[in-house]
């Protein structure tokens, strides 16, 4: 157990500052809590820190179904907010949305920002733990925390939790018109087709390696692939130890459930045979019927929830990968159009030196001095052709060394947000982590005291029971023949 002077979460604090709110009747100050660490001071912080302009708390509920009996039936679930950010227009916008349009909501955001780590959905039909069909209580209760969930990561994004589909999604009353005009007028610049769109896909292989390794992202990587070691390690663990205790379901199975079921009828059963401690055994039947329901009742409050938090952090950090396979990608663009650009400009210094007559290709290499014969064979070996080509490749360096330029800047830019990036999923990690791991150590407190208690209740009634054995005791045997020789003495 850890006392409390080695709690390592005491350095997560989610707290925001005093804020003003929408107006002087609102609260004096802002929330505090899980999701709020929003400080808008920049005295303490550096290039690289992600700042917040305000707090925003949401919520999923009250999962409905709708349009009931039908073939077009779906869930739908109340969504409400509480935000100072400017760019909401209340404080506390609420709808009801249903699952598509946190889909929608997710791909587009995605599409926007992508140097953003914009957090997963779960699958549409994938529940781990959940039996039933999509409108049983139990797969509305988990969908419902997943998507509860995936909100509250936006809401911690100080890029995300300002951007007006999300601000759309909370207070839009015509969301599928906002969800048209934002597919035909998407924001951001127009995608412009230009040098890049023309390379050839051997040019820019999706499977090369960056030539020039930034030591920062190779260390996020790093942790990056430790911290989902770690992860799938405990998914995998605890998956275990919920199969070995309970599988969750109504019918007991092979596990300790069902054992401890088994055995309170086995007690039981010995009570009718043992006239006179049968209600002493019966209660002891009870009581391990109570402990097999509170081991099922560990395990879908408490480990499943676990298990599912462990999974969706595996794959948030799944997508805080993706940025940064993405930033590579951008680096790697930036390095292959240098060499590009360095290859025609080669290319052009050599059709320069051949027809200012200075030896062909001298000092041009072998491959240039056979390009020449070639040439010359196809009879393509004329000033004028050369120079022709010339007037091409000047052309082509003038429109790659622009993209170079943008290719720079991009990949700079990038990277830059990058690290902005991973501060923001450091902070919302160590936030979850803290949630989670704190809900599983009071499920399991809980757990023992209630198991306590229950034992404590029986350990009376065990000990009422009175035994007088017949088989004689060690003092007995002691005893008999003193007994036996004060009666032979006179």
């Amino acid at each position: 157990m850890l006392g409390d002077e080695d709690d390592v979460f005491d350095s997560v604090t989610w707290e925001s500052p005093g804020t003003q709110g929408y107006d002087a009747g609102g609260p004096s100050s802002a929330p505090s809590g899980p999701g709020f660490r929003q400080s808008t001071s920049e005295s303490d912080s550096g290039p690289n820190d992600p700042k917040w302009e305000g707090y925003l708390i949401t919520t999923v509920k009250d999962p409905v179904k709708e349009l009931a009996e039908t073939k077009d039936a779906y869930v739908s679930y109340l969504v409400t907010a509480t935000t100072n950010l400017p760019i909401f227009s209340a404080p506390n916008p609420s709808t009801r949305r249903r699952f598509t349009d946190f889909v929608f909501l997710r791909e587009h955001l995605a599409k926007d920002f992508s140097a953003c780590v914009v957090p997963p959905l779960p699958g549409k039909h994938r529940m781990e733990y959940v039996t039933g069909d999509r409108f049983s209580p139990e797969f509305m209760e988990r969908r419902r925390l997943d998507l509860h969930r995936f909100l509250q990561r936006l809401a911690r994004h100080p890029t995300l939790q300002r951007s007006t589909l999300l601000r759309a999604f909370f207070e839009s009353t015509e969301w599928h018109v906002h969800m048209h005009q934002h597919v035909a007028h998407p924001p951001g610049p127009e995608h412009s087709s230009g040098v890049m769109d023309s390379l050839s896909d051997t040019l820019l292989n999706a499977f090369s390696r960056v030539r020039k390794p930034d030591e920062r992202f190779l260390t996020m990587r790093e942790s990056v692939d430790k911290f989902e070691d770690g992860i799938a390690l405990s998914e995998r663990f605890w998956s275990r130890v919920r199969n070995r205790t309970s599988d969750g379901g109504a019918v007991l199975g092979e596990d300790l459930t069902g054992d401890y079921h088994d055995l309170a009828i086995a007690v039981q059963g010995l009570g009718f045979l043992e006239s006179g401690i049968t209600d002493p055994l019966n209660h002891f039947s009870n009581t391990l019927l109570e402990f097999s329901a509170l081991l099922r009742h560990l395990t879908q409050t408490t480990t499943d929830p676990f298990l599912v938090h462990l999974h969706s952090l595996l794959q948030y950090s799944h997508a805080n990968r993706a940025v940064l396979k993405l930033r590579d990608q951008k680096q790697m663009d930036f390095e292959d159009l240098s060499e590009y650009l360095s290859n025609l400009t080669q290319e052009r210094d050599r059709l320069a030196a051949v027809i200012s007559g200075r030896a062909g290709s001298t000092g041009l290499g072998l491959g240039s001095y056979l390009k020449d014969k070639v040439d010359a064979l196809r009879g393509a070996d004329d000033d004028r052709s050369r120079v022709e080509k010339m007037r091409k490749l000047d052309g082509k360096i003038k429109e790659l060394q622009d993209a170079v330029s943008v290719a720079h800047d991009t990949s700079d830019a990038f990277s830059e947000e990058t690290l902005r990036e991973q501060k923001v999923f450091q902070y919302t990690k160590e936030a979850e982590m803290k949630e989670m791991f704190g809900n599983l150590a009071d499920g399991q407190i809980e757990f023992y005291k209630a198991a306590m208690e229950e034992w404590d209740r029986i350990i009376p009634m065990i000990q009422r029971i009175r035994v007088d054995s017949p088989v004689p005791t060690v003092a007995d045997s002691v005893r008999e023949p003193v007994k036996l020789w004060n009666q032979v003495q006179p």
